[in-house]
């Protein structure tokens, strides 16, 4: 079975149906967000605050490129991978990717309490979800299925996802066989 890749905005359930999957599997989880901090030595609200998105952009290329080669793993890719199109290529070269999706006021809901969202720490956030949203829409269609999240759990979400990489494993040998 290819990696599973987990992709999406911020609240819509990456961290927690990552967590399901790999436990359920048996495999190894594999934040982008946790291994920035490692890498930098520091959250990323303050990355983002003393050196910029572009810089942690970059750092989490680097993250998303070594994430990449290893086998079965569940990565959580982030909020934001999909902006940068050779992380796509390179996570789709040995995983299959899920967008996770909500709806904005889900999204906001699950991330009120959230004080390490520095896109969030805007006067209007609900206004800047849907912005980002927005700007993001083409690139999350860039996965190669959607799971919606807004009123599942996580164990049901990856419920889904295991289904769907069943069938698509049931295709594959079905074709070698055929």
């Amino acid at each position: 079975m290819k990696n599973i890749v987990i992709v999406g905005f911020m609240g819509t359930g990456k961290t927690a149906v990552s967590k399901v999957l790999a436990s359920r599997l048996k495999w190894q989880r594999l934040c982008i967000d946790d291994m920035i901090e490692w890498k930098v030595g520091k959250p990323i609200s303050r990355i983002f605050e003393e050196d910029g998105e572009v810089r942690f952009r970059k750092i989490e290329s680097q993250m998303v490129a070594s994430a990449a080669k290893d086998k079965n793993v569940v990565v959580d890719a982030g909020g934001g991978v999909v902006i940068d199109e050779q992380n796509i290529r390179r996570l789709k070269d040995h995983g299959t990717i899920f967008c996770l999706t909500a709806t904005p006021d889900v999204i906001l809901e699950r991330t009120r309490a959230c004080g390490h969202r520095p896109l969030l720490q805007v006067e209007d956030p609900l206004h800047e979800i849907k912005e980002l949203l927005g700007r993001r829409k083409e690139y999350y269609k860039r996965a190669d299925h959607v799971i919606e999240t807004s009123d599942i759990t996580p164990d049901e979400a990856a419920d889904e996802i295991l289904k769907i990489m069943q069938e698509s494993e049931s295709e594959k040998r079905h074709l070698i066989f055929a």
